[in-house]
């Protein structure tokens, strides 16, 4: 049977050996469709995150909000204002995990969604009273935080093991594609709009993506992982059959079926019914498991730390401090950057995902990343702009430098730690690994959006100080990722204790080799990678 012209297209795109081997029909359009309706859980998280940004420069806010005193005052009321969201969303992402293992992936994020769309009116109604405003952007936060874990979990879980990177990815697209259009939305309001009404907008706007996730979610089935988990066996069989576009009782269907009833098999035979308290003691006291979540957790420490939210949340603010004069025009240089962002995404998970691989692309754009912040940092701190001249050649540099840098993001530490985090777990811990990386994500984030804007206005002169900081976390990256992360491409998720060790409790340390050192357990499981990529 021919391959359609999709399947030719993306055997073209995709070069891992799962690509070769498994049948075309499993990529059909319902594994995409299940995976786009599941991310605009994401597309809520960068809307909600990048509106705040252009809306807080927005004179009417100001006005209505409060924004009065000096320079740093102004920058505490607005760091405040932000980081409400990024404090609710680590609540949501604690919390996720037991929730979605007893309730499932599917409701809980049309949970989500509703909770979300509750948070968002109460900010639209603020009117400039600044109690509702927190209130609000705290509830939205928790619905968002708790979709940031359930979303990646539920597109690993559905997702064929040769393009699991690029649906998985496809969060981070969602999250880009979310902060473009409100980038675009905020400069839009800054011309046709007058009065209040130029920042309700937005902010009520915001709760679009919200909505289409509980309309498609209703649409979509549970994830098939889950129903097994529940004994609810034929259902699950009946989903996969379904997802993967091919009948009940073809081999395919029939060797992945098997492999999920193996796996939660051994795991109940070492673990009985494991409560949340037991899988958490798993997590942390068994080698093979602790080291995942300390890869992704830390992941997230450094997805954070290249400067990333800092540049998303106050880009109007960055684009000022580079010369960039007047509110429209920063705000039209935002959605420029947007569109870069996901422009470069898209390239990643088309290109690079499943092909170059995640771990040759974290390193390289390590580096990338740490040029491009050193370069802003010293052209802010040898020939910073001077308001009412125009800006000089090496400021228009310095431009191009953030767009690279949000290019180099997208290309490595944006997608793949949100990949990472969902297919390197146990299955039954991987909610719970998806939540501490979550958690982890938004308390950095809640650092960086608190942090930034007093960085900007007192780590040196224009903040220049702000932008070696960053550059050094990018650099120090590099050496984490070469030493500790391993590659994951083109493996089953059924197949990653190959990968990682052992992770089945005391029954089998005796088969770890070595000590519980995490440095030398994760290079051994490099070396393992090499190894399963062949023969998976």
């Amino acid at each position: 049977m021919g391959l359609s012209i999709g399947n030719r297209i993306l055997r073209k795109i995709v070069k891992n050996e799962a690509m070769a081997q498994d049948p075309p029909e499993i990529y059909g359009w319902r594994v995409y469709l299940l995976a786009c309706s599941a991310c605009f859980g994401a597309m809520s998280f960068g809307w909600d995150s990048s509106v705040i940004g252009g809306v807080i420069e927005l004179e009417p806010f100001r006005r209505d909000f409060g924004f009065i005193g000096n320079d740093k005052a102004k920058a505490n009321l607005g760091a405040n204002i932000v980081s409400t969201l990024q404090a609710g969303c680590f609540l949501g992402a604690l919390i996720a995990s037991p929730i979605t293992d007893r309730f499932g992936r599917k409701w809980c994020l049309i949970a989500c969604s509703l909770v979300v769309i509750i948070g968002i009116i109460m900010q639209s109604a603020a009117s400039g009273n600044l109690a509702p405003m927190y209130v609000g952007r705290f509830v939205a936060g928790v619905g968002v935080g708790a979709a940031s874990c359930i979303n990646p979990v539920f597109v690993s879980e559905n997702a064929p093991r040769s393009i699991r990177g690029l649906l998985t990815g496809l969060y981070q697209l969602f999250i880009v594609t979310g902060g473009m259009i409100a980038f675009w939305i905020n400069y839009s309001v800054s011309l046709h709009f007058k009065g209040k009404s130029m920042y309700i907008f937005p902010l009520a706007i915001q709760g679009l993506p919200a909505v289409l996730l509980c309309v498609c979610m209703l649409l979509c089935h549970e994830s098939p992982r889950w129903l097994a988990r529940r004994d609810r066996w034929e259902e699950c069989k009946s989903v996969l059959a379904r997802i993967r576009n091919l009948s009940p009782d073809h081999p395919y269907i029939v060797d992945e079926f098997r492999e999920i009833q193996d796996q939660l098999e051994q795991e109940r035979r070492l673990q009985g019914d494991a409560t949340y308290w037991d899988l958490t003691r798993d997590m942390w006291t068994v080698a093979g498991n602790r080291k995942r979540a300390l890869i992704s957790i830390f992941l997230m420490v450094c997805q954070q730390m290249t400067g990333t939210n800092a540049i998303n949340t106050y880009a109007p603010t960055i684009f000022k401090n580079l010369g960039i004069t007047g509110t429209s025009t920063s705000l039209f240089s935002t959605g420029i950057y947007g569109i870069v962002k996901v422009t470069s995404c898209v390239i990643f998970l088309l290109f690079l995902a499943d092909s170059l691989g995640r771990r040759r692309s974290l390193l390289w754009t390590s580096i990338a990343q740490g040029l491009a912040m050193l370069y802003i940092g010293l052209y802010v701190r040898i020939s910073p702009p001077i308001e009412g001249q125009s800006v000089p050649p090496a400021g228009y540099v310095a431009l191009v430098c953030i767009f690279l840098f949000a290019a180099f993001f997208q290309f490595g530490w944006g997608p793949a730690c949100w990949i990472y985090a969902s297919e390197i777990p146990a299955a039954r811990l991987r909610s719970l690994n998806v939540s501490y990386a979550a958690a982890t994500q938004w308390l950095f984030n809640f650092v960086v959006a608190r942090a930034v804007p007093t960085m900007l206005v007192t780590v040196g002169a224009h903040g220049y100080g702000t932008y070696l900081i960053f550059s050094c976390f990018c650099f120090s990256m590099f050496v984490f990722v070469w030493f500790f992360v391993p590659e994951t491409k083109g493996i089953s998720l059924e197949h990653m204790d190959e990968l990682f060790g052992v992770t089945d409790g005391p029954a089998e340390k005796s088969s770890v080799q070595g000590g519980d050192d995490v440095g030398s357990e994760i290079g051994k499981g490099d070396q393992k990678s090499r190894h399963v990529e062949v023969s998976v």
